[in-house]
């Protein structure tokens, strides 16, 4: 396998599926803003894409794919059997889930966003919305499932384009958003369980040649499958702890008007970064770094662990810095339309700026987990990753009456570097992980680089500051103009002090 290049392949369709995410949502920001149809629709929305996120982007891989690919080493007909009692166990579960929650609606809505209950208009149509984009759930649970089959196979390419489809039928919806008015919400959220439908097609076509369904419910569950269940709750809970945190922001933020949308959009900007620094090196990794684990090829391991580590800090550092710089002129540049005012740019900025603080502590909770995934071990990072989830709610509460919605981006920053270092500590102390020399001279590098490289777009953001300001119809094209003059700077000093090789390209690990 080679890391880099199949790391891009992944990233490559996974930030098609941002850029269109970024289009979706700026339609979405000029037809709703920040207003209170917006805090309702993303309510409704956050709870099927904070599944998908979960699912989706690495967690359900953490639980299935060392134990599928120990089946497949072995190059024998179990790998198969598993896979199917694992599909029908989920389905089954799946589904019941879905209905009882269904019929349950009101109770966990009022759960999710308490500070809808005392407003009777936006609490019913959070309700009616949220039961239309549920099942979503369903449908990307066992998307995910073949796409773990697919990344199982070293097949990351239609696992990784899959999510487009979602944001291509939103944008299709909200091209109309203009004849629609207060019913396009109703079409997005429609749209929402449609999408959902689409990619399962889409991902079981390519599927079939590894894994066909197989829909039997009269089975014995043997210890592979009770093991990888057992597995699973902590997997979810610890690799997609960032998102539990996001969406425990969201119940907080609930309370006050407007804040929902200002962590949403602020929420869509780092996780840009963080899909190819964090998910797309964990997912990538997890099946050759669970083979060497197998194996028990003790030098394979460390190489694998050091470079996806290296990898991961190369990109999510320089992403870090930039949000630090210009999280202002970011959220201007590509939501400063229509109906999102110059508050919600205010607030959305400030929100992305503490996230932003906290992006690399994100990468490296994906990284770090997966090294625990690859060794079969959940249990430590699920109760790393409810240390963390309990800190964060604690810091929020205590102090969301006197600083309101941005200790919430504040709180999930600093649980995360908490969450990273006990990680990192955990690994040591077990012998599951050690620095060698290279990385800790690429990563002194790689510092240097993001150093300069903020130094560099600091003054190309001021060079443009008039566009960026005054110029609505053009300021994206000079950010995103900004932006890749930076990027650009950052590979040459990259390449120039050698924090990065171009032979880094065509290893194979």
């Amino acid at each position: 396998m080679n890391l880099v290049k199949s790391t891009g392949t992944f990233g490559f369709y996974t930030i098609i599926s941002r850029i269109l995410g970024y289009l979706r949502d700026v339609l979405i920001a000029i037809f709703l803003g920040t207003s209170f149809l917006a805090d309702v629709f993303f309510v409704a929305f956050r709870i099927p894409n904070t599944f998908r996120r979960l699912f989706a982007e690495g967690t359900f891989n953490a639980a299935f794919v060392p134990s599928y690919t120990e089946e497949l080493v072995k190059k024998n007909s179990k790998s198969t059997k598993f896979a199917n009692q694992i599909f029908n166990l989920l389905f089954l579960g799946l589904f019941f889930l879905v209905l009882v929650i269904e019929l349950f609606m009101p109770a966990f809505v009022g759960f999710i966003a308490p500070g809808f209950v005392e407003n009777k208009v936006k609490i019913e149509l959070a309700i009616n919305l949220t039961r239309i984009t549920f099942p979503f759930l369903l449908f990307v649970s066992i998307s995910s499932f073949f796409a773990a089959i697919l990344n199982s196979h070293n097949k990351f390419a239609v696992a990784s384009a899959a999510p487009i489809i979602l944001n291509i039928v939103l944008i299709a919806i909200l091209i109309f958003g203009k004849y629609l008015d207060d019913e396009l919400v109703y079409f997005l959220s429609y749209g929402v369980s449609a999408a959902g439908l689409l990619q399962l097609i889409f991902l079981y076509r390519f599927v079939k040649k590894f894994y066909v369904i197989n829909f039997n419910f009269n089975f014995k569950i043997d210890n592979k499958v009770k093991f990888f269940f057992k597995k699973l709750l902590p997997s979810i809970f610890s690799s997609g702890v960032t998102q539990i945190n996001i969406l425990v922001g969201t119940i907080i933020a609930s309370f006050q008007a407007s804040a929902v949308s200002y962590l949403y959009y602020a929420d869509r900007i780092y996780q840009i970064n963080l899909a190819i620094a964090g998910i797309a090196i964990g997912v990538v990794v997890l099946p050759q770094l669970s083979k060497y684990v197998y194996l028990k090829k003790k030098k394979k391991i460390l190489q694998v662990q050091n470079k996806a580590l290296e990898l991961s800090m190369f990109l999510s550092l320089p992403a870090s810095v930039a949000l630090f710089i210009g999280s202002d002129v970011i959220i201007s540049a590509l939501f400063g339309y229509g109906s999102f005012s110059e508050e919600a740019v205010i607030n959305s900025a400030k929100a992305l700026f503490y996230f932003g603080l906290g992006l690399p502590a994100f990468a490296l909770i994906k990284v770090f987990s997966t090294f625990f995934f690859a060794n079969h071990d959940t249990k430590r990072p699920f109760y790393i990753s409810l240390f963390s989830v309990i800190l964060n709610v604690l810091i929020s509460i205590y102090y969301f009456e006197s600083v309101g919605f941005i200790i919430i981006p504040i709180a999930t920053s600093i649980s995360s570097w908490f969450n990273s270092i006990l990680l990192f500590i955990f690994l040591k102390n077990r012998d599951l992980f050690q620095f060698n020399e290279i990385f800790i001279i690429r990563f002194i590098k790689i510092s240097i680089s993001s150093f300069l490289m903020g130094i560099f777009f600091k003054y190309v953001i001021m060079f443009f500051e008039n566009q960026l300001v005054y110029d609505y119809y053009f300021k994206s094209f000079y950010l995103l103009l900004s932006v890749f003059l930076g990027l650009i700077f950052y590979l040459l000093i990259s390449l120039l002090i050698k924090a990065f090789k171009y032979d880094d390209i065509k290893l194979k690990y």
